[in-house]
């Protein structure tokens, strides 16, 4: 602990050398401080004891520790403090989000402040001054669906804002989200390749952005295919088990030919058409190919078969937040919306 006598045993040599590009928290690790008095250490700031400083100097060196020109301006008047404004109150998609960019910013010293708006404005204003006040060097605006939203107003501070899983139209602003139009194309031409023509959609309801992108992208692909999905093949519902199970019952019992794949707008969809399915004595994935979004844990490995689902790669957003947000505090003016790729995680209900 940092309050211990400190000693200056030599290191372990397997704890010297051990990665190419040590960071601020292996030198706290082997120093038994915290990142906080590392930071304090090598920045000369802040009060500690001489020995202390001392032994953390010689951990950096012997480790190869060097603080980048980044790092270095980070702490330069700065309160090493980021606050996170979300809304998502569940955390089923800002929780991988906010644990990569935590990771990241830790790795700088810098500490996170978690603020839970709840969709309320006057919560969210509340946040929002309360964290100015704290002088945070950023703010990471988060929410539970990636549709647009008012923007976050920080007032004349020329504070960095960064949306995450979250967008404005503020033309000065930068987001970040995943590819649901890119996801939904990786499914829908995987499930061609495996030799199915005759692809359903079911997704959720069409206000929100996603399940809009995710049925441009499922039709691009089809259309790249040379094939045509008819209008009944597509059916927007609500996001639940249920939904997905009376949508599929609805499939088989259209005047059409049958659907010998499906690919659904999320995860939990799925897990309800695989249920009408093995209900009515269709075999998954010999009659039917499935195919989810969101790559659920909880859900993915439960199914029979297992779900082959669309990954939207939320710990490498959460970490492109952090080097990202990293650069606008160094300085960096960055605005724009980008998009990050999902993957396709191949399991046993698509026949692959």
């Amino acid at each position: 602990m940092a309050g211990n006598a400190p000693t200056d045993r030599p290191l372990k040599p397997e704890l010297t050398g051990r990665r190419p590009a040590p960071t601020i928290r292996d030198v706290a690790r082997v120093a038994e401080v915290s990142i906080g008095t590392v930071s304090k250490a090598l920045n000369e700031h802040g009060r500690l004891r001489t020995e202390t400083r001392q032994k953390i100097l010689r951990v950096a060196r012997e480790l190869g520790y060097r603080p980048n020109d980044m790092a270095q301006s980070l702490h330069r008047a700065k309160s090493m403090t980021v606050g996170i404004l979300s809304t998502d109150s569940f955390g089923r998609f800002t929780y991988p989000i906010f644990q990569a960019l935590e990771e990241r910013l830790a790795d700088q010293g810098i500490a996170v402040f978690m603020c839970n708006a709840t969709d309320d404005p006057v919560r969210e204003r509340q946040h929002v001054e309360q964290l100015l006040g704290k002088r945070v060097d950023g703010i990471v605006v988060t929410a539970r669906r990636s549709d647009r939203r008012p923007p976050v107003d920080v007032g004349i501070s020329g504070l960095p804002v960064i949306y995450v899983f979250s967008q404005t139209d503020d033309p000065d602003a930068f987001c970040l989200l995943p590819d649901d139009e890119g996801g939904a194309r990786l499914a829908t031409e995987h499930l061609i390749r495996l030799g199915r023509r005759r692809i359903a959609h079911i997704s959720g309801p069409e206000r929100f952005g996603a399940v809009r992108l995710r049925r441009l992208g499922y039709r691009k692909a089809l259309e790249a295919a040379g094939l045509v999905a008819a209008d009944d093949y597509f059916i927007s519902t609500r996001w639940s088990e249920r939904a997905g199970y009376e949508a599929a019952l609805h499939l088989l019992e259209l005047p059409l030919p049958r659907p010998d794949a499906i690919f659904c707008g999320n995860d939990q969809l799925a897990r309800g058409v695989l249920d009408a399915l093995r209900e009515r004595g269709v075999a998954v994935p010999a009659d039917i190919a499935i195919v989810g979004f969101d790559n659920w844990d909880v859900m993915v490995e439960a199914t029979r078969p297992r779900l082959t689902s669309v990954d939207m790669n939320l710990r490498a957003l959460g970490h492109e937040a952090g080097d990202k947000l990293l650069a606008m505090i160094a300085g960096q003016h960055l605005v724009g919306t980008h998009h990050l790729p999902a993957t396709l995680v191949v399991r046993e209900s698509c026949g692959a």
